[in-house]
């Protein structure tokens, strides 16, 4: 058996290379788990839009084509939904696992998402992936592909990564450089609001004919004065009350500096790029490319939830094959809210189609409608 000695954070959530903004680098996180800390746990943009897509995803009204199968992937897994959870993990590492628990009976009872950051794929010697590695608590246990009955254990649901085999390539990392631009630029925002929330200006000492410069004790005493009494939120635009020939001159922002609060804005349109969420629906600036918020939330859907439903719910499809024929899952699209409007417009194109039969009409809106049996009096 030939083993891949290498993790999935690893592989999966390779550190980006360093983006240079402007003159300023930005070093990218080493693991997975520093790109999460950084990244979702520290900033606000990547958590809306990971909790928007994965939410969205979880929310999803599904159909299937067995009730019991229904049953089965809508219960939680962990505690959280399973759609939701692998939703967020495909989002943020680019891989999920799926442990499929049967009962006594040998009948699938419950689906347990994995960590994906703890699971590294075992493949035999040809490259085909026959067990999976699970790593936790400082233990270590392999779980088979298969079960003894030829049936899949684990279903492996990964992103698309055109440079590996065995593991897919989440958005964290491609956003990694933006994440720390906007990090970077949050972080010198809250440094100017802790001087007084205006730009810096000088104390400029007039020496007089005299030309006595300010001692240190002096320069160092007012140094004092000005961090207790004017620097901080609490102070702003306390007067200040100068003596001994000291006038104060403000300085306005340099080109430079506007400059980096409208990086802050780039970075997180890119980050909302990176996540397939339309920058409106995080409320981020300078951004007019949808119409409205509708027209905004139903290419978030289009474009970005549907998609991943499909990929989470096929490959959930294809691994409970073995315990229901003909599995499948799918979005029912006739109950997202967001997609209504597209609907009635459906509706009403084949309503008024008037050379179509009315066969023809239910085919093409996918509509199984056998009117009830009428009895003659």
């Amino acid at each position: 058996m030939n083993w891949f000695g290498r993790k999935a954070a690893q592989s999966s959530a390779r550190p980006a290379l360093s983006r240079v903004y402007g003159g300023w680098s930005a070093p990218a996180p080493l693991s997975f788990e520093a790109q999460v800390r950084a990244g979702y746990l520290g900033n606000a943009i990547v958590q809306r839009a990971v909790r928007l897509v994965a939410e969205a995803a979880g929310a999803a009204p599904l159909a299937a084509s067995d009730p019991a199968l229904l049953r089965l992937v809508g219960a939680s897994s962990g505690g959280q939904g399973l759609v939701e959870t692998l939703a967020s993990q495909l989002l943020l590492h680019g891989n999920g696992y799926v442990q499929i628990l049967a009962d006594g009976a040998g009948a699938p009872a419950e689906l347990f998402a994995l960590r994906p950051e703890r699971v590294t794929v075992e493949a035999d010697a040809r490259g085909w992936p026959v067990a999976y590695r699970y790593k936790a608590g400082g233990e270590a246990v392999v779980l088979p592909a298969e079960d003894g009955a030829g049936r899949v254990a684990v279903v492996h649901v990964k992103a698309l990564h055109p440079l590996d085999d065995h593991y897919g390539a989440g958005s964290l990392g491609a956003a990694s450089g933006a994440i720390a631009a906007h990090n970077a630029a949050a972080a010198w925002n809250a440094a100017l609001l802790d001087n007084a929330a205006r730009p810096s200006g000088a104390l400029v000492h007039d020496p007089g004919d005299k030309g006595m410069p300010l001692s240190a004790e002096q320069v160092d005493r007012l140094r004092e004065e000005l961090a207790e009494s004017f620097a901080g939120g609490a102070n702003a635009g306390r007067p200040l009350l100068l003596e001994g020939g000291l006038k104060w001159q403000a300085l306005s922002l340099s080109p430079a500096e506007m400059d980096f609060l409208e990086l802050k804005h780039s970075a997180a349109r890119e980050i909302a790029m990176a996540f397939g969420v339309p920058p409106m629906l995080l409320g981020l600036p300078g951004d007019a490319t949808y119409a409205n918020y509708r027209e905004a939330n139903r290419a978030l859907w289009r474009l970005t939830v549907l998609p991943l439903c499909a990929k989470i719910l096929g490959a959930v499809s294809q691994g409970l094959a073995g315990w229901f024929e003909g599995a499948e899952l799918r979005v029912d699209l006739d109950r997202v809210p967001a997609l209504a409007e597209d609907r009635m417009a459906l509706w009403r194109e084949v309503s008024g189609a008037d050379w179509l039969t009315a066969e023809e009409k239910k085919a093409l809106l996918g509509v199984d409608f056998k009117p009830p049996s009428s009895t003659r009096t």
